[in-house]
């Protein structure tokens, strides 16, 4: 290794990526061809905010990994590099490098695993299936490959065969806690689609048993997010809120539009039908405001709450802090964004919407409605990675109980922002679409086009961040609307923590 390299692994370690990319370059300046140069370069770049460029460091490192690989027929660290993409979202890139791999050496289980993965992300199922029964071929034992081949069974329409395949895992006795959870949660799934509907609970129930005893789930602090949302409720008021509403703001710093509700709301369908209008560009879950709130945090040498530190800022900490999200916005999409409408989807920011007032003052919102009992019936089946908001949905007592807290928080706090919002329903959308999405283009001042309602065809192929990054492409379909009604008797445990939200929101009993 040389003394450049060293020196940039000596600052990865210390997390100085300015000074680790500094280092790498000229690492790469002396050894353009080396493999591990460019990954580490690019690595630190993406760790930097910079991903367009750094991702463009990842794909060379690729290629000439790739070369190295056709002579050894070693495809390791070019799979490592599939990891890497995936890791930053470029699914597109992930691929691209996998098909080499596998061509190189079809013997290789991982590169089968990493392909289905990748294909699945971009909603290529038959291809994702594909390489799944490939990979299970390799390992016909595995459990893990097992489940993740039901699941794109499953994905692909292939429900009856997916059941089978998870009815048999299950009745191995020699399953981890994460398979054994993992293949409950994928049986409910399929048992709700065949409408087996007395069997779902009894694996929901199952998977949430086992829950705790998950690793990822033990290293996230559960009670993080409603201590949040209990200070945040009494320290941001209108005062707060309100103490920058009138400042008349840079034009090279606008305000966003910004996407929230609470999970399984309705927010990808909605960003998808808005992404397919020629003027908006979509940031799809992002860390742009958690970026900022760390930057915030940082201004103020980490003293005092979030709601302090706003209070304490002055007007050219604010233009600092919009210019620092616009910075980290084009360090992640380059030119892409060009002079449209900046949507800055990442659902739980339903929870900085404080922060996000106060910043962007002048911003608009639209906020996600849907049926309280269909979004905890949807967020309790979903298998989603551990964080400090989805550990909530791990067992139904506590998704009910979250959902509230978050819906509280939103009824606490909407009249008192100074940012223009519309309540846009879940329901609207699919039964009403052209009319209430009308509604929601006029809101933020554009004009309808017809395109918008092709946004499945826009959405196939490509990587969506959220969960139902699969149902988005396709056509509206109404059976996701309800959907609660199949399992009434399991509500009596919940819906003391539901009813003032439906009530709220107008939904009928």
């Amino acid at each position: 290794m040389t003394p450049f390299m060293q020196l940039g692994q000596a600052a990865v370690q210390q997390k100085n990526f300015d000074e680790a990319v500094a280092w790498f370059t000229k690492a790469a300046e002396d050894s353009p061809k080396d493999p591990q140069t460019k990954a580490c370069l690019g690595q630190s770049l993406c760790w930097l905010g910079k991903r367009e460029e750094g991702l463009a460091h990842l794909h060379q490192s690729g290629q000439l990994i790739l070369k190295k690989s056709r002579k050894s027929r070693d495809i390791g660290l070019a799979l490592d590099m599939v990891d890497q993409l995936q890791y930053w979202n470029d699914f597109p890139g992930a691929l691209e490098i996998c098909k080499q791999a596998v061509q190189i050496n079809p013997g290789q289980l991982r590169g089968y695993q990493l392909l289905a993965l990748t294909y699945s992300r971009l909603n290529q199922k038959k291809s994702a299936l594909a390489a799944g029964r490939q990979a299970l071929k390799l390992a016909p034992n595995s459990a893990v490959l097992s489940i993740l081949l039901a699941t794109l069974e499953a994905a692909d329409g292939l429900s009856q065969e997916a059941r089978q395949r998870l009815e048999k895992v299950l009745q191995n006795p020699l399953l981890t806690a994460e398979e054994r959870f993992r293949a409950n949660k994928e049986l409910a799934r399929i048992l709700d689609k065949l409408g087996e509907y007395d069997r779902v609970f009894a694996n929901l129930h199952a998977a949430a048993e086992i829950a705790p005893r998950l690793p990822e789930v033990k290293r996230q602090d559960a009670g993080l997010v409603p201590k949040m949302l209990e200070h945040y409720k009494t320290e941001f008021d209108r005062e707060l809120l309100g103490r920058w509403a009138n400042t008349d703001f840079p034009a090279d710093q606008p305000a966003p539009v910004f996407l929230l509700g609470f999970m399984r709301t309705g927010t990808t369908l909605t960003q998808e039908v808005l992404a397919a209008h020629p003027e908006i560009f979509v940031a799809d879950e992002t860390d742009l405001i958690v970026s900022v709130a760390k930057e915030l945090n940082r201004l103020s040498n980490g003293q005092g709450s979030l709601a302090e530190q706003l209070r304490k800022l002055d007007l050219a900490g604010v233009l600092h802090l919009r210019a620092f999200y616009w910075h980290r916005a084009r360090a992640l999409y380059g030119d892409k964004t060009g002079t449209r409408l900046l949507l800055d989807k990442t659902t739980m920011n339903t929870i900085d919407l404080g922060l996000i007032n106060c910043i962007f003052p002048d911003a608009k919102l639209v906020f996600l409605l849907r049926d309280p009992r269909d979004v905890c019936l949807s967020c309790f089946m979903q298998t989603m990675l551990p964080t400090p908001s989805t550990v909530q949905l791990l067992s139904w007592e506590s998704t009910a109980r979250f959902y509230a807290q978050v819906m509280d928080w939103w009824l606490t706090i909407r009249s008192k922002l100074t940012m223009s919002f519309i309540e846009f329903r879940y329901e609207d959308a699919v039964f009403n679409f052209e009319p209430a999405f009308r509604k929601v283009f006029d809101f933020l001042d554009l004009d309808w086009n017809p395109a918008v309602a092709e946004f499945h065809k826009k959405a196939a192929g490509k990587y969506i961040a959220s969960p139902s990054f699969s149902q988005v492409a396709q056509p509206l379909y109404s059976s996701s609307v309800g959907r609660w009604r199949h399992y009434r008797a399991e509500y009596a445990a919940i819906l003391p923590e539901l009813q003032t939200y439906i009530d709220e929101f107008g939904y009928e009993n």
